[in-house]
């Protein structure tokens, strides 16, 4: 694709000057228009007033003019309140009582009054002054200084409105900012809801961006809670916001946001993306790298040969995923939320370990270019001392990113920052289109007004790129010029994933055991089998232990275990969400079984003192159905379960048990009553092989609990399933109610290889 494709000639740019771009190209009949249209000073828009200046520019200056006398009067309000409570007046006016008190009495009246500063003693220390001025807020009383503040802010609405006079004829536009200036609260939020009503939660933020940070101001200097009052002087006169922006959202706070250290590891690309990561260091080519990136949080690092033949060195970080955080990756919202207002964060800090195992050589040249998240982190590695002492940071370029509040550190460094004004993001770091300050004299901007007004979509990578080659090709020109340096060929790239933090493998360190493959008619199975996320419910049911005996295997060493009278049998419900043979859920029946070589009364009882692989009993699976054929053939080639493959739909994550199994004719369901945690239940499982006994090991981890079982009943149909059915009424629970339960909404376990006994 051809970029310079219906460019324009490169303007000439002063390095500190702040670009507003409009569509080139216009057809005549709408320049006609604009030509007739008259504004109400007697000038056209874009048209000079008499003195030269446009009607923005000097709308813009006398906001400035304006906040500095807002500011001196907030310094005058200041020293009088300083005055006002300080100890030697306080210790005059008890020794001199008719000097002293006429004294406090008349900076009172000056502070205080609608004549003098106000009525705001919240400068004052804290103490009697401070709840002073904080009850006149409280009780709508606004001073001097944050009037004439407000008014400096209407003068910068005033300029954004020359820009954009489709707000002026935009009813709900002009009702929610005439009700903000106005103070007028309850009118506002329903000026508010009526927009989003009628245009739609995207348009409206979009529509409100170039006028959020004056809005924003203007409502914290006006509002009751004078908590609100350091974040709108911040904003109307243009300081950088601190990092509790917009109260609530402390230091502590955001640290706590902090969810990891940070991980980087380098990824190969895909065929597909190899196929059209540039070849050529170009601005777009850099932006069109980050659009394939997409935001599943990889970031890119590139080597580019210079026209003097000099290798230097790209990293170009994405923005932010949508949706809601994530913990395996920084590009969320909550990591763009800490970027934002503090330098360290997982996302710069990952940024930092890709370049670190990238190899690049201490004192290298290096741009970094980033669209949203990834525009903040690069500039918090700008702004890093010895980040800029460990390579030279040449060029920063940000595309839709809230940057204003960040210095690099390295004064030579070239600093761009490109944003469309519908686009919320960028107005997040406090100043708005309509600000009439330039924190960055020394910086390229462009701030536009794009095609796209819809929010996110004029956040998108791809519409910034479009709008780069149609709407304002100057800048695009323009970067490419300062980025010559790096306008050549790529000799090597490299992607890197970036993490949260450097994650233990899955399961760790429960599930991280030695493995061996054995072969089956599936295919390879690892062993031990390894179960990450399952669910289960064990029906325990006293049986009749001569009845047990007689479906156990037809061998005399084998009897069930006498609890009093009766034997044990267990109904068992699994729901396997993640396993090493893939998801599945499971019924079996089982029973008690003693010792095979020396059975002893009680020894199920003492065996619960014993490590599982020390264990002499177990249970022995009489019938097992699970719903994959991978579990059918594990069970049976490798442990020597008899299972059959059937449909089961089971739901065991509450404290509601619903398991169904229409092939089998079963249904278990039922609410769980009040519970006791217990120990984890280890088990040993018998099967049968042929001649031989399979023992396997069956560990687990979660929570697991014990429940009466009257809330649950086990149903059968009439023309239920064998073998399973006629087990379960032999035993006499074809339609019980369990004794206890015992159950684990969540948690992992691991099934050894059967080990074959001589029995």
């Amino acid at each position: 694709m051809d970029e310079g494709a219906g460019a324009a000639p490169l303007a000439d740019h002063g390095s500190g000057r702040r670009v507003t771009a409009r569509r080139p190209h216009l057809p005549p009949h709408v320049v006609e228009q604009r030509e007739r249209r008259m504004r109400a000073d007697g000038t056209a828009p874009g048209r000079p007033v008499p003195d030269g200046q446009e009607t923005k520019e000097l709308l813009r200056g006398c906001a400035r003019d304006v906040v500095d006398v807002a500011e001196g009067i907030r310094a005058v309000s200041a020293r009088t309140s300083t005055a006002l409570f300080s100890p030697a007046l306080t210790v005059s006016a008890r020794r001199r009582p008719r000097t002293g008190l006429a004294a406090q009495w008349a900076l009172l009246r000056a502070l205080t009054t609608r004549q003098g500063l106000g009525g705001s003693a919240i400068t004052a220390p804290r103490g009697v002054g401070h709840l002073l001025g904080a009850a006149g807020e409280v009780l709508g009383r606004e001073s001097l200084a944050a009037l004439v503040a407000v008014g400096s802010l209407r003068l910068r609405i005033a300029a954004v409105l020359a820009d954009h006079p489709e707000f002026v004829r935009d009813p709900g536009m002009r009702r929610l900012t005439e009700a903000v200036t106005a103070d007028r609260d309850l009118e506002a939020v329903r000026a508010l809801r009526a927009l989003f009503r009628d245009q739609g939660a995207q348009r409206a933020l979009s529509g409100l961006a170039p006028l959020m940070a004056e809005l924003l101001a203007i409502r914290a200097l006006l509002d009751e809670d004078p908590k609100n009052d350091e974040t709108g002087w911040a904003l109307a006169a243009g300081r950088e916001l601190s990092a509790d922006p917009l109260h609530g959202v402390s230091a502590a706070r955001l640290a706590n946001l902090d969810r990891g250290e940070g991980a980087a590891e380098a990824v190969p690309l895909t065929d597909q993306e190899r196929q059209v990561i540039a070849t050529e260091g170009t601005f777009l080519g850099f932006l069109r790298n980050i659009e394939t990136l997409s935001t599943d949080g990889r970031i890119l690092l590139q080597n580019v040969r210079g026209p003097d033949g000099v290798v230097r060195y790209v990293l170009q970080a994405p923005g932010m995923a949508p949706g809601r955080p994530r913990n395996d990756s920084p590009q969320d919202f909550i990591g763009a939320w800490r970027n934002l207002f503090m330098p360290d964060s997982p996302y710069t800090r990952s940024l930092l370990l890709a370049l670190r195992d990238y190899g690049i050589p201490r004192g290298a040249d290096l741009a970094l270019i980033g669209h949203s998240e990834g525009g903040i982190a690069v500039m918090n590695l700008a702004q890093d001392e010895e980040f800029c002492r460990t390579y030279r940071v040449t060029h920063v370029v940000t595309v839709g990113s809230p940057v204003d509040n960040k210095n690099p550190a390295d004064p030579r460094t070239w600093v761009a920052s490109i944003t469309n004004q519908h686009d919320i993001v960028p107005v997040l770091d406090g100043r708005g289109a309509g600000s009439a300050f330039d924190p960055h004299p020394n910086w390229y901007e462009v701030d536009y007004t794009g095609p796209t007004h819809e929010f996110p979509l004029c956040h998108m990578i791809h519409e910034y790129i479009e709008h780069l080659r149609t709407v304002v090709p100057e800048a695009r020109l323009r970067v490419d010029e300062a980025l010559a340096p790096y306008r050549g060929p790529v000799v090597r790239t490299q992607a890197y994933q970036l993490k949260d933090r450097a994650n233990p493998p899955e399961g760790y360190p429960f599930l991280t055991l030695p493995t061996a493959s054995l072969p089956t008619a599936a295919g390879p199975v690892d062993v031990p089998v390894r179960y990450y996320d399952s669910s289960a419910a064990h029906l325990c049911f006293p049986v009749d232990a001569d009845t047990a005996r007689t479906l156990l295997p037809d061998v005399t060493w084998m009897t069930p275990s006498r609890l009093g009278r009766h034997a044990l049998a267990v109904l068992s419900l699994y729901e396997h969400r993640c396993t090493t043979i893939g998801p599945y859920a499971e019924i079996a029946l089982s029973v008690l079984v003693d010792d095979l070589w020396r059975p002893r009364p009680y020894d199920v009882a003492l065996d619960l003192l014993r490590r599982v692989d020390l264990r002499r009993t177990g249970r022995y699976l009489l019938s097992l159905a699970v719903t994959s054929e991978e579990a059918r053939v594990v069970a049976r080639e490798i442990w020597g379960q008899p299972a059959t493959r059937t449909a089961v739909d089971a739901e065991l994550t509450g404290r509601r048990i619903d398991v169904r199994s229409p092939d089998l004719g079963l249904t278990v369901d039922g609410r769980l009553g009040p519970g006791a945690r217990c120990p984890d239940a280890d088990w040993i499982l018998y099967g049968r092989r042929g001649e031989s006994t399979i023992r396997t090991q069956v560990r687990t981890h979660g929570r697991l609990r014990l429940h009466g079982g009257g809330g649950l009943r086990l149903r059968l149909d009439t023309a239920a399933a064998e073998p399973l059915a006629g087990q379960l009424r032999r035993l006499g629970i074809a339609a019980a109610r369990p004794r206890f339960v015992l159950t684990c909404p969540q948690f992992m376990l691991h099934r050894s290889a059967g080990a074959v006994l001589p029995r």
